[in-house]
């Protein structure tokens, strides 16, 4: 930045650092999305199209920024888990919350006709956006296990809900008054006996939302003089599991241990792609000659 006689203005900027050594988690959520969502007709109690909308649009936020550990969503919301030694943008809270959000929001522009190819945008939807800090990895679990145990306490009402209006024939006063006060166990009996409906044979991605991680995935790659070989290659994946018990961390050390780092991971990028590049080289006269003297 050239320097004038107004650079002193730079001084009312806020330092907005975020403490070090903690987990940064930037939690986005639709605006408005009762009026979008009714707008642009999508399905009750859920859409998949619009969940995997969303899930794409996390998908590209995740390959962009290497120091997302994990990522967390359901119905018009994605939570962003950074590493707690992730050092992007200098860990400023005002960086990080308004990319992602910013960049979620345009990937759900653009592939919205991939998922919404007979409907057309109305209107351009809003998202917010907010980072917390969570001090350990106990207390970064638990807000996980909070948006995954909202997710299926809303799933359940909803799903009770827009069977009671849709194939009950209730009003939608009539049906929120059905269910004032009744638990998970009546909401069970409820779908049961009434409509048929199993609650426990419903998508896991309605009842526990999505997960998105970096796995590592083998490969068979073949270099120029046709051998193959198998590398590990990592790959953005999603999934709809459960990530309250321990079998899930357990599976994923890395993520807990700061295995992980921004480092490492552009390392493995890296290596991964000079492997790719390497198979897909043409082969070189001298070795090609060689080759042939030998055959």
């Amino acid at each position: 930045m050239a320097k004038s006689k107004y650079e002193y203005v730079r001084n009312f900027e806020l330092q907005d650092r975020l403490l070090p050594s903690t987990w940064l988690v930037v939690r986005i959520d639709g605006q408005g999305f009762t009026r979008f969502t009714a707008k642009h007709g999508f399905a009750k109690p859920n859409d998949i199209r619009a969940l995997n909308l969303m899930n794409r649009a996390a998908k590209i936020v995740v390959e962009s920024m290497v120091e997302i550990v994990l990522a967390y969503g359901q119905s018009d919301e994605y939570s962003f888990v950074f590493s707690k030694d992730a050092k992007a943008y200098e860990r400023r809270a005002s960086k990080l919350s308004t990319l992602l959000v910013s960049k979620f929001t345009s990937a759900y522009v653009y592939y919205w006709s991939e998922f919404f190819a007979d409907t057309r945008l109305e209107f351009p939807p809003a998202f917010d956006s907010r980072v917390v800090m969570y001090p350990s990895d106990r207390i970064m679990r638990d807000y996980l296990c909070w948006r995954q145990v909202d997710c299926h306490i809303n799933n359940m009402y909803n799903t009770c809900f827009w069977a009671l209006v849709n194939k009950g024939g209730m009003t939608q006063k009539e049906a929120e008054k059905r269910l004032s006060g009744t638990l998970s166990k009546d909401k069970n009996e409820l779908l049961f006996s009434e409509f048929g409906i199993n609650y426990n044979n419903e998508p896991a991605i309605f009842k526990k939302g999505s997960v998105v991680v970096r796995d590592e995935v083998p490969v068979e790659i073949v270099d120029a003089q046709g051998d193959a070989s198998k590398r590990a290659k990592t790959e953005v994946a999603i999934l709809h599991c459960d990530i309250i018990k321990d079998a899930f961390w357990n599976e994923r050390p890395e993520i807990l241990e700061g295995k992980g780092t921004r480092a490492g991971r552009k390392a493995a990028f890296r290596r991964q792609r000079e492997a790719e590049l390497a198979a897909e080289a043409p082969e070189a006269p001298e070795a090609a000659d060689k080759a042939k003297q030998e055959n």
